[in-house]
């Protein structure tokens, strides 16, 4: 089988009102951080979560470092984050002077292990950042149970998971904050920008004062503290309500892809295997992830460069965060992660896949997996 194209990971998928709406802000001339697109953008993408607050923002990472802010995190704090993540959610932590507190994963939905939670709690521990990595949910009930129990703020980092569901609640409503990216990749896309989800009115209220520099809302161009210039422009956000009133069609592409992958793959599980769907969840498939078995002699990177030559682009599942210069840890605490990151990559998931290309993808896989036993 021959590839036509070079196949991408993803590609930003652009077939709503997003031009018109562009167009409607070059127009009349609201392109800055003022406009109706960002009010209307919120407005929908807080009733899409269920939940009373949606803020729009710069991007995914300035979306975990507010709630934060706002909860007043600062110098000597604690917050447990799963080790298996982006390094933006351990960055966000770091900005406040914080120190993100590591924790390994789940075999099953690849989300922190609830189970381990609580040996790292201490009395510096604030908060707990979950991540539904690669648009699988994390395992919320008992996440939530122990933060009860601790005091603690949950805040959902959902950047890659849109419309993922929990038990049939969309993630972003579970916790206390939910947090979104729209960079390119993404399920749905502004080119970079985030929004942040809660129905906490108080809290709401203060992130948005400090995403606007801080200015008094009730006195102009008067600053009490020092806020930030976290906002989303207006033409960000017509973009994202032209994706956001297709995001059925976008997260059902997803689904679509990932099934076709299943039905194609399912039977080589001495080769590898995706990451499962857990009976509680409903996966939105930002990236659809193989891990390698180990009777594969080749290793990850291997198999990935020879996909490249056949014209098809992959990367590696994100490194733990253990593993990192900035949060090295040599403890052994982290198996399963370990395995994980070491074996897995993404393969393309973009939108537009074609059953050809399809099975190209499935055919060169099973190929070089095959020769390499």
């Amino acid at each position: 089988m021959k590839a036509v194209n070079r196949i991408p990971l993803a590609n930003p998928v652009l077939n709503g009102n997003e031009r018109k709406y562009v167009l409607d802000c070059i127009d009349t001339g609201w392109i800055s951080a003022n406009g109706k697109y960002v009010t209307e953008f919120e407005e929908k993408f807080a009733d899409f979560c269920g939940t009373k607050h949606a803020l729009s923002c710069a991007n995914g990472t300035v979306a975990l470092h507010l709630p934060l802010l706002a909860y007043g995190v600062g110098q000597g704090d604690e917050i447990i984050i799963p080790t298996f993540t982006y390094i933006a959610t351990a960055n966000a932590v770091k900005y406040c002077g914080a120190t993100p507190v590591l924790v390994d994963c789940q075999n099953g939905s690849w989300g922190i292990d609830p189970n381990k939670i609580e040996e790292k709690i201490t009395t510096r521990t604030k908060g707990i950042i979950v991540v539904h990595l690669y648009g699988h949910p994390v395992d919320m009930d008992p996440v939530m149970e122990i933060a009860k129990k601790h005091n603690l703020f949950v805040i959902e980092d959902a950047a890659e998971a849109h419309g993922a569901e929990y038990k049939g609640k969309v993630v972003g409503s579970i916790g206390d904050v939910g947090t979104f990216s729209f960079f390119g990749n993404k399920i749905i896309s502004t080119g970079e920008g985030g929004m942040i989800t809660t129905s906490d009115n108080e809290l709401a209220d203060r992130m948005r004062l400090l995403r606007g520099q801080a200015m008094d809302p009730t006195r102009r161009y008067w600053f009490n503290e020092v806020g930030y210039n976290y906002r989303m422009t207006n033409l960000q956000a017509a973009v994202g309500l032209g994706q956001l009133e297709n995001i059925s069609w976008h997260m059902g592409q997803r689904r679509r892809i990932a099934a076709e992958y299943i039905e194609r793959l399912s039977q080589y599980s001495e080769l590898f295997t995706l990451q499962p769907e857990m009976p509680w969840a409903k996966h939105a498939y930002w990236m659809v992830s193989i891990l390698l078995s180990d009777k594969v002699k080749a290793s990850r990177d291997e198999i990935m460069s020879m996909l490249e030559d056949d014209g098809i682009e992959t990367r590696p599942l994100f490194y733990s965060m253990h593993q990192m210069p900035p949060y090295y840890d040599g403890s052994s605490d982290y198996t399963v992660s370990d395995a994980i990151s070491s074996r897995g990559f993404n393969i393309p998931t973009n939108a537009t896949l074609s059953e050809e290309e399809l099975d190209y993808i499935c055919d060169r896989l099973v190929h070089h997996c095959q020769n390499n036993l």
